[in-house]
């Protein structure tokens, strides 16, 4: 690309003109909808060094995000966008860029080598940009979806942002090296929902691990039990936010008996130690990306009290892939309380998959998808007459997870959406506010999405870091005594499978009784064949139900060899909606004055 001609830069002028008559407007409508003090309630630092700053606000009436970036020390220029998974490649950007003529602001995108090209469809409008003592402020606004093929679609999960610094100024935006561009990761789009007003007695508890020293193992699951004091009464927690959480983990009530010395930390190298999964009561539960919740108003999560355990288990997973010995962690959690008990009992429920290896995913796969199901047979039985209601979501799969969601299906058609991350990420598994009532008989379904392109093996279920996990923690009220209702295929049609891999291939498949499923696994020559037939098989056999009590023990019935749900009307994905009009689109980059004042 050249340096813009005049005609250009004439009409990016006039096209300024026109942006600041609008700007008051913005404003005005922005103030409307957000905090008095800010038009942009949402606020990220985007690199380490606090030099580049990111604030946006959303009009859903408009479909249309504002993004503030403020640039504290700028050089050359600044890209910021937006990629499928945070790559370089196949990014959508917006570039502030300078020649030795003026600087430009226009929309641009990067195709599969990482060579930026400036996008021949303007959809990152200009709104302002001011230099003041803090820095360079820009105002600029995106529509969610464009229908231009260049562009991201901007959706309610996970969005992987892509941003960068420009050194030297450009004769042409092809000259950009994207091979410095970094990331972050992000919820743009955050329901309108206020932050309820902590109570007036509210207390905090942190609950950390004491000091740990982290082994020197791939994957570790620590546990650690405390007691609270002796004639703690029943509170409601209100709010759970985690002090400096650098690991996943998980705070549960126990019972002292499924532990041998309740004081003492237990733990294991890559599986959770079995007994401990007979005493626990969720509480509470974070993952790498997770921010400070906050409880209904009408809803707490009861602890303390008769018939509550004195006890509290801290689980935290540590992820050691470089196997390094000597360093220590107090990772933890700090819990919100109150006295002023709310109306609800709140409960925390796992839906997905059970963590077994009979659920596994080939290699070289680069969108395999795996179901899991809580069944109508477990929910008429399990809740209440009256349902439930949920009011969060937190979306969990290990390192090959790319897309989670949960559907919630009622007399064989799919209703609504409970929680939907189509660029999941397991480094950002935030807990989000999610609306759904599921009702006796209702079926919640839970598919993840995997990709196992570097891996040479099968995946297979289970707690290790390089297994996997497909599970959805489901906040609602009123609180049930169904903690778990997850499913996996019937290990009896996974023999089947290997019986049949053994028939149809050269390569012999270990199917004898001292082999393990994942050794089964390991064996299996993964051909287009093996893959559509696991594949296939997963779509059709039988399932086992997990219809769990928070004790572990399966609600009264059969559970076993259980028919998959019949499912007759599937949501559709959700259709881009395209802008009616491109009338108000600049034809070219914006030529902007940054030397000082307003531009």
């Amino acid at each position: 690309m050249q340096v813009p001609s005049p005609s250009v830069r004439e009409a990016a002028s006039m096209y300024g003109t026109a942006v600041a008559v609008f700007l008051v407007i913005l404003v005005a409508a922005l103030q409307g909808s957000a905090p008095a003090e800010s038009p942009f309630p949402f606020h990220i630092p985007l690199d380490p060094e606090g030099t580049l700053e990111l604030s946006w606000n959303v009009s859903y009436a408009q479909e249309t995000v504002y993004f503030q970036l403020l640039v504290r020390e700028l050089k050359a220029g600044v890209l910021f966008g937006m990629s499928d998974r945070g790559e370089l490649e196949n990014a959508d950007l917006v570039v502030l860029w300078t020649d030795r003529d003026g600087a430009y602001f226009g929309d641009a995108w990067s195709d599969q080598k990482g060579q930026v090209h400036l996008d021949s469809q303007q959809d990152y409008q200009l709104l302002r940009a001011q230099r003041t003592p803090e820095g360079l402020y820009l105002l600029f606004k995106r529509p969610f979806g464009t229908c231009d093929p260049n562009d991201y679609l901007i959706e309610g999960g996970t969005v992987h942002l892509v941003y960068g610094f420009l050194e030297e100024p450009l004769r042409s935006l092809e000259a950009i090296n994207t091979s410095g561009l970094r990331g972050a990761r992000v919820q743009l789009l955050k329901p309108s929902i206020p932050q309820p007003a902590l109570p007036a007695d509210t207390r905090t508890m942190e609950i950390r691990a004491p000091d740990v020293l982290i082994p020197g193992q791939q994957t570790t699951y620590w546990c650690y039990v405390t007691e609270l004091p002796d004639g703690f009464p029943r509170h409601h927690i209100v709010m759970v936010r985690g002090p400096g959480v650098s690991t996943p983990g998980e705070l549960s009530g126990v019972q002292p008996h499924a532990c041998s010395d309740p004081h003492r930390p237990a733990r294991s190298p890559s599986m959770k130690p079995q007994r401990l999964n007979f005493c626990r009561h969720v509480l509470a539960a974070w993952a790498l990306g997770a921010k400070a919740f906050y409880y209904p108003e009408e809803a707490g999560l009861a602890f303390g009290g008769p018939g509550s355990s004195r006890f509290l288990r801290l689980e935290v997973h540590y992820h050691n892939p470089l196997v390094i010995t000597g360093r220590r962690d107090s990772s933890g959690i700090r819990l919100y309380y109150t006295a002023a008990l709310r109306r609800f009992d709140a409960g925390i429920m796992e839906l997905g998959l059970a963590y077994t290896p009979v659920m596994a995913i080939p290699p070289q796969e680069t969108a395999f998808v795996l179901t899991g199901y809580c069944t109508d047979k477990c929910t008429q039985l399990a809740l209440p007459a009256s349902g439930i209601h949920i009011f969060a979501s937190q979306l969990h799969t290990h390192l090959t997870g790319q897309k989670v969601v949960t559907v919630l299906a009622r007399d064989g058609r799919e209703t609504e959406i409970v929680n939907r991350d189509n660029h999941y990420s397991p480094h950002f598994q935030v807990l989000r506010v999610s609306v759904a009532s599921a009702l006796q008989g209702d079926v919640l379904i839970t598919s993840c999405t995997y990709n196992t392109e570097d891996r040479r093996l099968a995946t297979v279920g289970g707690f290790g870091i390089l297994e996997e996990m497909c599970v959805n923690y489901v906040h609602y009220y009123p609180q049930t005594q169904l903690e778990l209702c997850k499913s996996a295929v019937d290990p009896g049609f996974l023999h089947k499978y290997f019986r049949l891999v053994n028939r149809f291939n050269s390569e012999e498949v270990c199917t004898c009784p001292q082999a393990s499923v994942p050794e089964q696994f390991a064996s299996v020559p993964w051909n287009s064949f093996n893959r559509e037939v696991l594949k296939a098989l997963y779509g059709f056999a039988p399932i086992s139900m997990h219809c769990n009590r928070s004790s572990a023990v399966r609600f009264q019935g059969e559970w076993n060899q259980q028919p998959l749900p019949e499912i007759v009307s599937r949501l559709e994905e959700p259709t881009p909606h395209c802008p009616a009009s491109q009338a108000q689109s600049p034809a070219g980059p914006t030529v902007l004055n940054i030397g000082g004042g307003k531009g």
